[in-house]
């Protein structure tokens, strides 16, 4: 991790970012698995800086549910249940069938037939080729980090930033979930759902029926891939 910028310091808030971006992706990827616990002054030593921003930064991840907080041990990966799982596909199902109800409502020059979307559109297209490549092969980091940028993108698209930052809290959520079991699996090819350049195509026409039908397809996907998975 760097530890200076362009005029030769790093504040405590972007140290504070930096640590909590890359102990997250850490999650993700797996490598800190779901109840391994670790201290503020283990992180500290592993990304050499001072105890403050790693202690504020865990304490960011704690907010947004990826770690549990213990007084005597230090930080926990949290563990989610197939219940949560649940909890958050509805969760996202709602904040995504909002989006496209706000699509129909023609609310704006966001909305995704606009010409002046139509960079972004390209760039998330883009992002579905990519996260579909990963699909097809069966890596699950890439996959992950394309997934949560297409999301994120079309999110922002929409212009209401609670609802984008939400959204994408969400999806953390559930592929910090969802890597807590996909990691066990040896072979992910054929097994990931990668329907995004569909998805954008059908908002970009305004179909958001089509769209409907695709996202609900997705969440069944990943609600049967991760039951299936948790009772193996």
């Amino acid at each position: 991790m760097p530890a200076s910028s362009g005029n030769g310091t790093v504040t405590r808030s972007t140290l504070r970012r930096q640590i909590a971006d890359a102990l997250r992706d850490e999650v993700l990827a797996g490598r800190l698995q779901a109840g391994q616990v670790f201290t503020v002054k283990e992180i500290a030593e592993q990304y050499g800086v001072s105890a403050t921003p790693v202690r504020e930064a865990l304490v960011d991840l704690s907010a947004q549910g990826l770690l549990d907080a213990d007084q005597h041990r230090g930080f926990r990966v949290h563990e989610y249940t197939v219940e949560d799982f649940r909890g958050m596909i509805e969760a996202r199902s709602l904040v995504t069938d909002g989006m496209f109800q706000a699509l129909d409502g023609h609310q704006g020059y966001r909305e995704l037939g606009d010409p002046r979307a139509a960079a972004a559109v390209s760039g998330l297209r883009r992002r579905g080729e990519e996260a579909r490549r990963a699909a097809d092969a069966g890596d699950l980091t890439i996959l992950i980090g394309y997934d949560l940028r297409f999301w994120r993108e079309l999110s922002v698209l929409f212009g209401n930033p609670y609802l984008a930052d939400f959204l994408h809290r969400l999806r953390v959520q559930t592929w910090v979930c969802t890597v807590q079991h996909l990691r066990r699996v040896t072979d992910l090819r054929g097994r990931l759902w990668s329907g995004h350049t569909e998805v954008i195509t059908a908002l970009a026409e305004q179909d958001t029926k089509t769209a409907r039908t695709m996202v609900a397809a997705y969440n069944a996907h990943s609600l049967g891939l991760v039951e299936g998975l948790a009772q193996d």
